[in-house]
C-alpha cells in the first residue's frame, strides 16, 4: 500500500501528531496532498497529515476497469468478506491498526495522538474509523460524506461487492446505522456544499443529522452555500478543519 506523509518543520525537535486523511472515489495518495491546501495549514498548527491511497492496487489486484465505484480506487473502508476481494481489500484494518502502527514505528509522531477527517468516500471512512473507534480518535470531520451508504446507489452496490447480501454486515461500515446502534463519538464537524451533484441521491447528511440529533451526538453540519464536490471546496475550508482538529490533538498532548 502506498501513502503520502507531510511533515512539519518541528519535527527536527519533538513528536507532532497526525491527522490522517482519507480520501474519495478515483482518488489516490496524491490528491488531497496536491490539491488540498493543506500543507500550509498543518505547518502552522504542528500536525502531521498521512494520506493513505484508496484501495490496494497492482497487477494481481481483484478490479472492475470498466467501473470507477467498485475495486481500484473504490475500496469504500471495508474489510471485504466476498472472494475474490477479500485476499487484498481490507481497507479498514489498514486505515486504524496497520497504518497508524507504521507510521508510529517509523516517523517522529506522538503514539495514539491521531485524528482523522476525509472526503466522500473518505467522509464516510472517516466517520466509521471514529463511530467504532471513539478511544482511538481525538476528533472527525469530513467534507461531503457518504453519510447513510446503505441506503444510496454508492454504497449498495459497493457492500454487495465486498461484503455480499447480508445487509446486517453492511450496517457494520455505515455511520447512521452505527449510531442507531449505540456507537458514539462526542462531536463531529462536516462541511456539506449546496451545490453538490451528489447530494441528494449519494450523500445524505439528514439521515446523518436526524441519527445524531436522537442519539444525543454533537453534529456541526456547515450546508455551505454554492461549493460543489470538488477539491476547490475542500481547499477554501481545509485550514478550519485543520485547526478544529489540531485544538483537540493539542488537548491530547497534555
Amino acid at each position: 500500500m502506498t501513502f503520502s506523509i507531510y511533515l512539519p518543520k518541528n519535527v527536527k525537535n519533538e513528536k507532532v501528531p497526525v491527522l490522517y486523511w482519507l480520501s474519495g472515489l478515483t482518488c489516490n495518495d496524491d490528491n488531497f496532498r496536491v490539491k488540498g491546501g493543506a500543507a500550509r495549514y498543518a505547518s502552522e498548527q504542528g500536525i502531521a497529515l498521512v494520506i493513505p491511497d484508496t484501495s490496494p492496487r497492482g497487477v494481481d489486484i481483484p478490479d472492475y476497469p470498466d467501473r470507477y465505484d467498485i475495486g481500484i480506487a473504490a475500496g469504500f473502508y471495508v474489510d471485504a468478506t466476498e472472494s475474490p476481494w477479500d485476499k487484498n481489500y481490507r481497507m479498514y484494518t489498514y486505515i486504524v491498526q496497520e497504518l497508524p502502527d507504521l507510521i508510529e514505528k517509523q516517523f517522529p509522531v506522538l503514539a495514539g495522538i491521531k485524528s482523522i477527517s476525509g472526503h466522500s468516500m473518505g467522509g464516510h471512512g472517516a466517520l466509521i474509523c471514529a463511530l467504532k473507534n471513539p478511544m482511538s480518535y481525538h476528533s472527525v470531520s469530513a467534507f461531503s460524506p457518504i453519510c447513510n451508504p446503505c441506503s444510496v446507489p454508492w454504497g449498495q452496490r459497493a457492500f454487495s461487492t465486498y461484503l455480499g447480501d447480508d445487509k446486517t454486515v453492511w450496517e457494520d461500515y455505515d455511520a447512521v446505522s452505527l449510531i442507531e446502534n449505540n456507537h458514539r463519538f462526542d462531536t463531529i464537524l462536516i462541511d456539506q456544499g449546496t451545490a453538490d451533484e451528489f447530494l441528494q441521491e449519494q450523500l445524505k447528511p439528514e439521515a446523518l443529522a436526524r441519527a445524531c440529533e436522537t442519539n444525543n451526538i454533537s453534529l456541526q453540519l456547515r450546508m455551505q452555500e454554492g461549493y460543489d464536490h470538488s477539491y476547490h471546496f475542500i481547499s477554501t475550508f481545509i485550514g478550519e478543519h485543520i485547526a478544529y482538529h489540531a485544538n483537540y490533538l493539542k488537548r491530547g498532548e497534555e
